[in-house]
C-alpha cells in the first residue's frame, strides 16, 4: 500500500495506460480520480475500481479547457481533500508527413499534450503548495521525448516539450516538496498505437506486420511491446518516491529502444 490515502488525478484514464495506472494506484491504496473527456466512460472505470474495493470517482475533464480543469480539480478537493498526485496522461496521435500535416491537427495535438499538462499542473500544484504536504506530478512522455520518428512532427514536438515543463516544475516546486518527473514509454499496444499501425502501413507502403517489427519494435532488445502494467509500475515508483532526490527526471520504459 505504497500510496495509502493519497489522492491521485489521472487524465485520460478511462482507457489504455491511464486506466491501468488508476487501477494500480487503487490497489496501492490511493483515492483515484478518473478524469476523461467522456463522463460515462470515466464513471464506468471508477465503478470497476470500486467493485474491487478501491476508492475512485469519475469526472469529465477536457484538459484544454481552463475552466473545466479548474472546476474539476475543485470538485476533487471538495470530495477528497488535498491532491497528492497528478498524472498528466491525456493525449492523441496524428500521423502525417510535414508537407501534408494540417495546422488544425498540429494545434489540437499540442493543445491536448502541452496546454493540458500546463493547465492541470497549475490547478493541482496550488493544492500541493497550500497543503504543506507537497506532491508528485508525473507527465506521460514517450521515447519520442528523446528521439524523433517520421510522420510525427507534432507528437515529437509535444513530448519533447513535456521535458521542459517538468524541469521547470521541479525547480519551482522543490521548496514546497513538489516533485515532477516524466515517464517515457516505448510503443504500448493501446488503441492509440493500434490506430497508427494501418496508418503508417499506408503512408510507408509496407505491411502492418512490417510496421510492427521493422518500424515500431526494430530497435528494442527483444522485439516486445511495452505493457500498460510496465508503465503503471513506473508511475507508482515516481509517485511513492517521497524525496527531492528524484525530481526533474525522465525514465525510459521501452525495452531498450533508447538507452541513456
Amino acid at each position: 500500500m505504497r500510496l495509502k490515502d493519497k489522492v491521485a488525478i489521472i487524465t485520460g484514464a478511462a482507457s489504455g495506460i491511464g486506466k491501468k495506472i488508476a487501477e494500480t494506484y487503487a490497489r496501492e491504496g490511493a483515492k483515484v480520480v478518473i478524469a476523461d473527456l467522456n463522463q460515462d466512460q470515466a464513471d464506468a472505470a471508477a465503478k470497476e475500481i470500486i467493485a474491487q474495493n478501491g476508492q475512485a470517482m469519475g469526472i469529465k475533464m477536457d484538459v484544454t479547457n481552463e475552466s473545466e480543469v479548474e472546476n474539476g480539480v475543485a470538485v476533487v478537493i471538495k470530495k477528497f481533500g488535498d491532491i497528492d498526485i497528478l498524472v498528466s496522461n491525456a493525449g492523441i496521435q496524428v500521423i502525417n508527413p510535414i508537407d501534408k500535416f494540417l495546422f488544425s491537427d498540429w494545434k489540437r495535438l499540442l493543445a491536448i499534450h502541452l496546454d493540458g499538462a500546463f493547465l492541470t499542473t497549475r490547478a493541482c500544484i496550488k493544492s500541493m503548495y497550500s497543503s504543506g504536504h507537497g506532491g508528485s506530478i508525473i507527465y506521460m512522455g514517450s521515447t519520442h521525448s528523446k528521439v524523433a520518428s517520421p510522420l510525427k512532427c507534432a507528437y515529437v514536438t509535444a513530448k519533447h516539450g513535456l521535458l521542459g515543463l517538468c524541469r521547470v516544475v521541479a525547480k519551482e516546486g522543490a521548496a514546497h516538496n513538489v516533485r515532477a518527473n516524466v515517464i517515457c514509454p516505448g510503443f504500448v499496444r493501446t488503441p492509440l498505437v493500434e490506430k497508427q499501425i494501418p496508418e503508417q502501413a499506408k503512408e510507408l507502403g509496407i505491411s502492418e506486420d512490417d510496421v510492427i517489427h521493422k518500424v515500431m519494435l526494430k530497435d528494442t532488445v527483444d522485439g516486445e511491446f511495452t505493457t500498460t502494467q510496465d508503465v503503471a509500475d513506473v508511475a507508482v515508483f515516481f509517485a511513492s518516491f517521497d524525496s527531492n532526490a528524484l525530481t526533474g527526471q525522465s525514465l525510459l520504459c521501452s525495452h531498450g529502444w533508447v538507452m541513456e
